[in-house]
């Protein structure tokens, strides 16, 4: 999950996973696996960087 801002400063949790496309125009907006569409303040390459290091978290999980 990585947090997303809206346009009115609410941040919120978003599972990266769901995210179906993105694009600037000029606003990012998302479209969701279920159709949704999400608009964040987020620009593309800051939402690429809370994804990478998501994923990367994920992947360096370890349990002992």
């Amino acid at each position: 999950m990585i947090f997303v801002t809206r346009l009115n400063g609410q941040s919120y949790l978003l599972n990266s996973r769901l995210i179906e496309s993105a694009e600037e125009k000029p606003d990012t907006t998302l479209v969701l696996t279920n159709g949704k569409i999400i608009i964040i303040s987020e620009s593309l390459e800051e939402l690429q960087e809370k994804i990478i290091n998501y994923e990367a978290k994920i992947l360096n999980y370890k349990t002992d």
